[in-house]
């Protein structure tokens, strides 16, 4: 069943809308990640990292909608690893209703198959569900698909999408 699924880019003012929808993307990887609640019964969201989505070249935060309804959400940045010169998607969230439908499927292989640019996509190895989905995002993209090494997170399982065979 195709579902009408519209990427919004946001702004600054979506900041909060994005921020309390990164609580249910937190909690839903605490066990994996081992996190805890702040005080406040919140998870943490380093602020200054956060605020990047609005103000870093290539950097974005982008509302998923599925029928005009909010569904989720994707955050792009550009990647700061040495010798990475790619986008990377950093992280898709689809809110348990619209799962199963391809919502995220056809979300994550919008972005890593259209633009200028080279992706890294990483998965955390110990989240099962996770690394199926990301290889069957990789599955069937119209770019070359190559895992890599990458030193500063062991648990990462590393995936280079070129935009041109090299």
């Amino acid at each position: 069943m195709a579902v009408p699924i519209e990427l919004l880019q946001t702004g600054p003012e979506h900041a909060g809308l994005v921020r309390n929808l990164y609580q249910f993307y937190a909690y839903e990887s605490s066990d994996w990640e081992q996190e805890d609640i702040e005080a406040d019964g919140r998870f943490y969201i380093h602020e200054p990292h956060f605020q990047r989505y609005w103000q870093a070249t290539d950097w974005s935060a982008n509302l998923i909608l599925v029928d005009g309804f909010i569904a989720g959400f994707v955050l792009v940045e550009r990647s700061e690893l040495p010798g990475v010169d790619a986008l990377e998607l950093a992280d898709l969230f689809v809110l348990k209703k619209y799962r199963r439908l391809g919502v995220g499927l056809a979300v994550a292989r919008q972005f890593l198959s259209e633009g200028p640019h080279d992706w890294l996509l990483r998965c955390h190895a110990e989240d099962a569900p996770a690394l199926a989905f990301c290889q069957a995002v990789l599955a069937d993209l119209p770019r070359p698909v190559r895992e890599i090494a990458l030193d500063d997170e062991p648990q990462l399982r590393n995936y280079w999408v070129t935009q041109r065979l090299h």
